[in-house]
């Protein structure tokens, strides 16, 4: 099995991606409205102009969110090479790709925890076909990113995860 991902954001790895694909609301964690696809307006190439400032600016809702990693791994597995500005195009792509592999991540770090726990039998052997489901042995690209069936997967997890109550 080929290593597990970092499941931490690593922003200079990374496009961007939530800076462009995400949409937020005017509110008390965002100080106006953007659209999804439109690179937020403090974005400065690939960086936040006020990534130092953003809770004192009201964008506490980007010092919270954390793409557990997806980002990079989009960037570097996903779309290497890849520029949403340079072609505009690949927006949408970009976006769809960054919402998968963080679900998937977010899925990775429920199982890295369950394996914290006595797992045994059947247990274990799930444990290791989730792994397996959510961390292939080969890299995700467009197209295993769109077959995998995220509904499907994360029910199967929550099945697990729910039989491990006695455990916890």
């Amino acid at each position: 099995m080929r290593p597990l991902p970092v499941l931490k954001p690593e922003c200079s790895d990374c496009a961007a991606l939530c800076c462009m694909a995400l949409p937020f609301d005017a509110g008390p964690d965002f100080a106006q409205d953007k659209p999804a696809l439109h690179p937020c307006r403090y974005l400065e190439g690939h960086a936040c102009s006020i990534h130092d400032r953003l809770n004192a600016a009201g964008y506490g809702g980007c010092a919270r969110f954390d793409c557990l990693g997806a980002g990079q791994r989009v960037m570097a597995e996903v779309f290497p090479g890849a520029d949403w500005r340079a072609d505009p195009a690949l927006r949408a792509p970009l976006a769809e790709a960054l919402a998968s592999l963080r679900a998937i991540h977010a899925a990775l770090e429920l199982l890295g925890a369950a394996r914290a726990l006595p797992l045994a039998g059947a247990q274990a052997a799930e444990h290791a076909a989730l792994m397996a489901l959510f961390h292939p042995n080969v890299p995700w690209t467009r197209d295993t990113l769109a077959r995998f069936d995220q509904a499907a997967a994360r029910a199967r997890l929550r099945r697990f995860l729910e039989g491990l109550r006695p455990l916890v």
